[in-house]
C-alpha cells in the first residue's frame, strides 16, 4: 500500500538538495517503492574521519535525510515533519566506495511517525542501522501567525 500523500519522483528528491548538506555530501536519491526511499553517498575525503574511515556523523546525516524526507512525503500538505530523536549503531568500517541507504516506515502515526534506516555496502552489507523518530507537526495558518505574533 503506497504510503506517499504528495507527488514523488526522483526528480523532485534530488532537486530538494539544492543548497543543503545533502548536496555537499553528494546524497542522491536513487529509488523509491510504495513505502521506501532510497540514497548514495560517497565514501571520500569529504565524508572520511581522520582515520581514513565513513564517518558515522556522515551516515546519520544520510540516515536523518532519508527518514526525515519520507516522512514529509508520508504526510498531507496541511502538515510537515522533523526529526525528534535518531540513534545509529555503526555495524562496518568503509575507506571508499558508495553506501545505500534505504528508510523503511515501522510507524506512521498522526502525530509521530518512527522509520527504520538501513545504510550497506555496494554488496549488501550492514554498515549502519539506525531508528529516526519524527514529529508530525500542523503548518498554521495565517490567522494563527498574527495572533503568535501579538
Amino acid at each position: 500500500m503506497e504510503i506517499w500523500k504528495k507527488p514523488i519522483s526522483l526528480d523532485i528528491l534530488n532537486a530538494s538538495n539544492k543548497n543543503t548538506l545533502m548536496e555537499h555530501l553528494n546524497i542522491m536519491y536513487t529509488a523509491f517503492t510504495e513505502n521506501t526511499v532510497t540514497a548514495t553517498m560517497p565514501v571520500c575525503h569529504f565524508t572520511h574521519q581522520p582515520l581514513g574511515m565513513l564517518h558515522g556523523g556522515a551516515s546519520v546525516v544520510l540516515a536523518e535525510t532519508l527518514g526525515s524526507v519520507a516522512a514529509n512525503f508520508a504526510v498531507d500538505d496541511e502538515s510537515y515533519c522533523v526529526g525528534l530523536d535518531i540513534n545509529a549503531n555503526h555495524i562496518r568500517s568503509m575507506r571508499s566506495g558508495h553506501v545505500i541507504g534505504t528508510a523503511h516506515p515501522v510507524h506512521i502515526g498522526v502525530s509521530t511517525q518512527v522509520w527504520q534506516i538501513n545504510i550497506t555496502d555496494d554488496r549488501e552489507r550492514l554498515v549502519c542501522t539506525s531508528r529516526l523518530t519524527i514529529a508530525v507537526k500542523k503548518k498554521r495558518n495565517e490567522r494563527q501567525q498574527l495572533r503568535t505574533e501579538e
